[in-house]
């Protein structure tokens, strides 16, 4: 039986695999998810008073579903996609891509999706991800996280010439509505997930 401190995450629990079936399984899981990462980069939700994208939803998702390290693999992989010229961050073009993209506004909130995608595996190895208040604690821990590399990168860019209120708005404050209600339903949805598949296979 599986420890406290090393239990399955949801893909294990859903896909069980082994030898040569275990890395296409990963392979599979970490192109899936690089896809979702970029559909969600480039769909923008109608919110206020700026739009929004579900792409700290899937990042945080990923890490829960995936454990740490094929999370960390699946992120990495993503970043080094979008570091080589791809369009799959969120408002990236022809003319603002890569390395250059990176090095902007958003570049330590992407550095923050890895750090926290691991957070969340290694606190879906604990079982955070199985209950409703522990899952809500573990979208909270990783968007702190994500905004704790964020942040600090945008008052490194801006705040001499914006200063410190155009920093915390629009690097933090447009978006905790819409964080609250992302973490509201992978609370939700991972414990109901986990329900369908059974505490028996955990």
């Amino acid at each position: 039986m599986a420890t406290t401190l090393n239990q399955k995450v949801l893909t294990e629990a859903l896909w069980q695999a082994e030898g040569a079936g275990l890395w296409a399984k990963r392979a599979v899981l970490v192109a899936a998810g690089i896809a979702a990462l970029t559909v969600a980069a480039q769909i923008r939700l109608p919110m206020w008073p700026v739009p929004a994208t579900m792409q700290t939803f899937v990042v945080l998702s990923i890490g829960a579903a995936y454990g740490t390290r094929l999370g960390l693999a699946t992120l990495l992989g993503y970043l080094l996609i979008g570091a080589f010229g791809f369009d799959v961050f969120t408002s990236s073009s022809a003319t603002n891509s890569g390395i250059a993209y990176m090095m902007g506004a958003t570049g330590g909130y992407l550095l923050g999706f890895a750090v926290a995608g691991g957070v969340m595996g290694a606190l879906a190895r604990r079982g955070w991800d199985q209950s409703v208040m522990k899952m809500a604690l573990a979208m909270l821990i990783g968007n702190i996280v994500i905004y704790a590399f964020g942040l600090p990168w945008m008052a490194w860019l801006f705040l001499e010439t914006k200063g410190a209120a155009w920093v915390i708005q629009w690097g933090l404050t447009n978006f905790v509505v819409f964080d609250l209600l992302k973490l509201a339903l992978a609370a939700l949805m991972f414990p109901t997930l986990w329900r369908m598949v059974g505490k028996a296979r955990v």
